[in-house]
């Protein structure tokens, strides 16, 4: 009898590798990172070596980890266009506080991230007490952030930039920490790329192990009906918008760390490759869907086809047309693998 009801049951029926595969969002992500370093290598010989592929993963490091909490904002619904040029806040505010007011780094560091995350926090309140969208909302602080960065340079240093970090105490401490290499099989590859991959991974584990993840996932695809089976709405939003804007700090420390000193028109138009590459990665606009492990895989194939049209000896001119083109087939496999989703569920 119960072997019956088990046959008349979709429900318990076993799931094919194939449709598992399909249902993953990140499906579309990795497969594309496979066609594209497919493309470049068997088009020149030098993308394939260990000096092509950690220069492939240089860029792919601090995009991925922006493009990893941007996904987690976006499969909770919402998005943050202060990111980029939050990076440039951070950087200039470690350059400033270590080379002028004569700070360890390290505190300068620590207190960019704060601001940071006070940064995030003022976005996700003004949002969930106001109902504006955040598309909106994090424009205006994009606005704010680009306007203090550029008049507080220049009233501190008389420049649009702020330099000379080597001489500040604990550089070589943060150097080591956020920009140092390692020789590996004749490649240098940096240590963000180990940021990266533990961000990566801490994003993964919280949305598939744990209950916020359930609530980032519940919140983007109604926040009303999640509301009302008792997920905590406004705190989640308010969480995801710190960590946007935490990572962004940090992503800007490694920035500043390594080139020793920051611009203060950095960072404009990097929020846009953030969500291009979740968006590659499989996360959805209009939230409730998406992988961390996507959005990593997304800021690999920005990486791939940056360092790959350069190694091919390309007019880099091009390389936005290749973006491009990979956003729109990434974009039409992400609704063809949702679609598929949804009609496995039934």
């Amino acid at each position: 009898m119960a072997t019956a009801t088990a046959a008349r049951d979709e429900r318990l029926r076993p799931t094919g590798l194939g449709r598992r595969l399909l249902s993953r969002p990140e499906l579309s992500a990795v497969c594309g990172a496979v066609a594209v370093f497919a493309f470049f290598a068997s088009y020149t010989d030098a993308f394939a070596t260990a000096t092509g592929f950690a220069n492939v993963l240089d860029p792919a490091a601090t995009l991925g980890i922006m493009a990893v909490v941007v996904a987690l904002l976006m499969i909770g619904g919402e998005f943050d266009l202060s990111a980029g040029v939050m990076t440039a806040s951070s950087g200039l505010l470690i350059a400033i506080l270590s080379t002028r007011a004569g700070l360890h780094i390290g505190l300068a560091i620590a207190i960019a991230l704060v601001a940071g995350a006070l940064v995030g926090l003022a976005n996700g309140l003004i949002v969930v007490h106001t109902g504006l969208p955040s598309f909106i909302v994090t424009l205006g602080t994009f606005l704010v952030l680009q306007g203090l960065n550029l008049g507080i340079t220049k009233l501190v240093t008389g420049t649009v930039q702020v330099g000379g970090l080597t001489r500040a105490a604990g550089y070589h401490w943060a150097d080591m920490v956020l920009a140092s290499t390692v020789r590996i099989a004749g490649g240098h590859y940096r240590v963000t790329i180990l940021w990266w991959l533990l961000i990566t991974a801490a994003a993964t584990w919280v949305l598939l192990r744990t209950r916020p993840g359930n609530w980032i996932f519940a919140v983007g695809g109604g926040a009303a009906g999640a509301r009302n089976v008792g997920v905590p709405t406004a705190r989640t939003k308010i969480f995801l918008f710190m960590t946007v804007s935490t990572g962004a700090a940090l992503v800007g420390a490694m920035a500043v760390v390594r080139l020793t000193s920051m611009q203060a028109n950095a960072g404009i138009g990097q929020e846009f490759q953030y969500i291009i590459a979740a968006v590659i990665g499989g996360c959805l606009l209009t939230g409730g869907y998406g992988s961390a492990v996507g959005a990593a895989a997304g800021a690999l194939i920005f990486g791939m086809a940056q360092q790959g049209i350069v190694f091919a000896g390309w007019d880099s001119d091009w390389f936005m047309a290749f973006l491009g083109t990979l956003l729109l087939i990434a974009t039409l496999l992400n609704h063809y693998i949702r679609r598929h989703a949804e009609r496995a569920k039934r």
